[in-house]
């Protein structure tokens, strides 16, 4: 046997004398000792983080999607946790919404405490079959790149790791762990979106393995994110010889549009922007149909109402009366808004990071953006909500870019365990 080899043994041996000497007493386990059984995670991590990049699932990509979620669903078997995969049939149609949906993997890990601590990733990707050949997983210094290996493939291997750690450890002072993947989240969540909040109603903690961005920043806040369509039918027309027999879809549209820029209130956060149009296909001809789109961002659920309100009482006021108008608003995804558990949590992380890593941590309260399923789950609960909790990278959503910092895995699967044996306590 030599060195390497020798030390390998000796870590596993070391691993595997704390798992089966450790009681389930949270007083048990010490920080040296969870951050030894952490640090024997990162190879392992990275062999199942590779396993994760190389199977294409896209948001449409079914077979894919299928895939993933029986690799992911043997993973959470190996922790102890019942596991089964969900299909997804309670289905919220939105404009871009496929006709089938992947499906969720949820697991359920019990304990002999009292707290609910829920965990969620999403394993479905922006990218399209085919692409993976140009970004095969790989490992390149302190980062590790590949298609969607930063959203979220990382806090999928995340949550399998987190609750390797605890079975290692033997802990089992929290009452249940229920960990909730789906493969839909790319799309706005249509097919697990009521999973997603049903189940974290009476959950005590929800930590959401979104990536940390680049400097492993915690999330308490996220904007919601609706979309507004605008539909204008009118009557074609030679637009040289006769256009005043027509119905101009076009002018109604720039009508319409013009009408609404004054929807949006920055002192409030709600933002309304159009963003797409379409109108015609022939130079000559008047068009008779128009069709416009808006991105919409709130950070309350009343800014949603309120705008939707506003745009069914403008299109009333129409410049070409024989012109149909008609508008259609929904909401993609609801914000997030920071409670006080959230902030008291978060403030815990914080010190676990200073006091026993020695780093730094940066905790968001005030909405920066964009949208999570972290807001389906903190909808109607009054859990602790808390995004970000995955690896720090970056290059999400564009090709050849995409990546995580892997001196990272151990501080966050350090985090993730912590923050369940503190919550476990209460």
């Amino acid at each position: 046997m030599n060195l390497s080899s020798f030390v390998a043994h000796q870590k596993f041996l070391f691993g595997l004398a704390i798992a089966t000497t450790i009681s389930t007493s949270v007083f048990a386990v010490t920080n040296e000792q969870l951050k030894t059984v952490v640090e024997g995670q990162q190879q392992s991590y990275l062999k199942t983080l590779e396993q994760l990049v190389n199977i294409e699932s896209g948001s449409k990509d079914l077979d894919g999607l299928n895939k993933i979620a029986n690799l992911i669903a043997e993973q959470l078997k190996a922790t102890g946790a019942e596991v089964s995969i969900i299909p997804s049939t309670d289905i919220y149609r939105m404009d871009d919404t496929p006709e089938e949906i992947g499906p969720v993997v949820k697991a359920v890990l019990k304990g002999k405490g009292k707290s609910k601590i829920m965990l969620i990733a999403h394993m479905d990707t922006v990218y399209q079959k085919g692409q993976l050949k140009d970004q095969p997983f790989k490992i390149e210094d302190n980062r590790a790149y590949g298609l969607g290996i930063s959203d979220d493939k990382q806090g999928v291997a995340a949550i399998i790791y987190t609750l390797d750690t605890l079975k290692k450890l033997n802990y089992k002072d929290f009452g249940t762990i229920t960990v909730l993947i789906n493969s839909d989240e790319e799309i706005s969540s249509p097919g697990s979106r009521k999973l997603i909040t049903e189940t974290a109603k009476d959950q005590d903690v929800v930590l959401s393995f979104e990536g940390g961005g680049t400097d492993g920043s915690l999330r308490l806040a996220t904007s919601g994110i609706g979309a507004a369509y605008l539909d204008i039918k009118g009557k074609s027309s030679h637009a040289g010889v006769k256009p005043e027999d027509g119905v101009n879809a076009l002018t109604e549209l720039s009508h319409q549009i013009g009408q609404m820029q004054d929807l949006s209130n920055p002192a409030t956060g709600l933002k309304l922007n159009w963003t797409v149009a379409t109108a015609g296909k022939t130079r000559n001809v008047i068009p008779d149909t128009a069709t416009a789109q808006a991105d919409v961002r709130a950070l309350k659920v009343e800014d949603f109402d309120q705008i939707e309100k506003a745009l069914d009482e403008r299109v009333k006021n129409k410049k070409l009366a024989d012109s149909q108008v008609n508008v259609k608003f929904e909401v993609r995804r609801p914000p997030l808004v920071a409670n006080e558990k959230a902030q008291k949590l978060a403030q815990s992380a914080q010190e676990i990071y200073k006091n026993e890593l020695n780093l730094p941590m940066n905790v968001l309260s005030t909405a920066t953006g964009g949208g999570t399923d972290a807001a389906f789950a903190g909808m109607r609960s009054k859990a602790a909500v808390i995004e970000g909790m995955g690896l720090s990278g970056g290059g999400a959503h564009s090709t050849n870019a995409e990546y995580i910092f892997i001196d990272t895995i151990v501080p966050r699967l350090y985090l993730s365990t912590r923050l369940i044996m503190d919550s476990s306590k209460k």
